[in-house]
């Protein structure tokens, strides 16, 4: 049986999936080597940390933080700016469209946002959002729902 972290992780990747495919990016969950040129535009998916933020009996209260980066490269006039806030803004979209995951979550806060562009091979815009999702387990099962 997986945890419900496990569970919350596949179900971000579920949710994000279509809708970025649906504009032409390559979707991964961290990965360990960069995106390829080629592999943009691209959505990827990090869990970055977790935190227990309440323990009542037997259950324990949890915050996930997921960090979704949006990722487009382009060759100037075009702005990858554009091209990776387009797919955040889907992405977003889905990911609250329902905030209880199927049932895994108590809820999904959206935390923050960064922009960052660099000029590799062609000008690359990065666009990482970050997202806090609550959900509750039992103490002694993370695979069991609280």
């Amino acid at each position: 049986m997986t945890s419900i972290r496990e569970q919350i992780l596949l179900a971000v990747m579920a949710a994000v999936r279509p809708t970025a495919e649906g504009l032409g990016a390559t979707v991964h969950r961290s990965p360990t080597v960069a995106i390829s040129r080629e592999q943009c535009p691209a959505l990827v998916v990090f869990p970055e940390g977790e935190a227990i933020t309440e323990r009542a009996n037997d259950r324990v209260t949890r915050e996930l933080t997921v960090r979704i980066v949006a990722l487009a490269r382009a060759i100037p006039p075009i702005a990858p700016e554009t091209e990776a806030d387009e797919l955040l803004t889907a992405a977003h979209a889905a990911l609250m469209a329902d905030l209880n995951l199927g049932g895994l979550a108590l809820g999904i806060r959206e935390q923050e946002c960064e922009w960052e562009v660099e000029d590799a091979d062609a000008v690359a815009a990065s666009i990482p959002a970050r997202y806090a999702i609550t959900y509750r387990t039992l103490a002694r099962d993370i695979s069991s729902p609280g």
